[in-house]
């Protein structure tokens, strides 16, 4: 009985096949797929409760009708509507100048409270 016991346990084993292995990391950081990346990156923000102290930037409020502001207007060129991208606005404490140049669409920022002054050029 016990021989019979043994001959059908190494028959049953020899039929059975392992595979081998292979361990793929996720973080692109560690040799994983470059894709994972915004997913992980946009993970680890939405646990992160922390807040930086030294944060400079803070709320973009004023920016963000600027940015707006330039979308329609860069949209409008490129489409070729008969409104150019050029002109002056005036936003809270910010002034926005907007002109085309040789190099391309020019844009000062002026801060009238400080007067400080800054230029974006979008290149053509």
């Amino acid at each position: 009985m016990r021989s019979i016991i043994l001959i059908l346990f190494l028959a049953a084993t020899s039929y059975s096949f392992g595979q081998q292995l292979v361990y793929t990391p996720k973080n692109p950081a560690f040799g994983g797929d470059p894709f994972h990346y915004t997913w992980l990156l946009n993970s680890a923000n939405a646990q992160n409760k922390f807040e930086d102290p030294n944060n400079q930037f803070g709320d973009l409020g004023e920016f963000t009708s600027l940015n707006e502001s330039l979308n329609n207007q860069l949209l409008q060129q490129q489409f070729g509507n008969q409104v150019p991208g050029v002109g002056t606005s005036t936003n809270g404490n910010l002034e926005y100048e907007v002109f085309e140049s040789i190099e391309g669409l020019l844009i000062n920022i002026l801060d009238i409270t400080t007067g400080e002054q800054t230029q974006i050029l979008i290149p053509n």
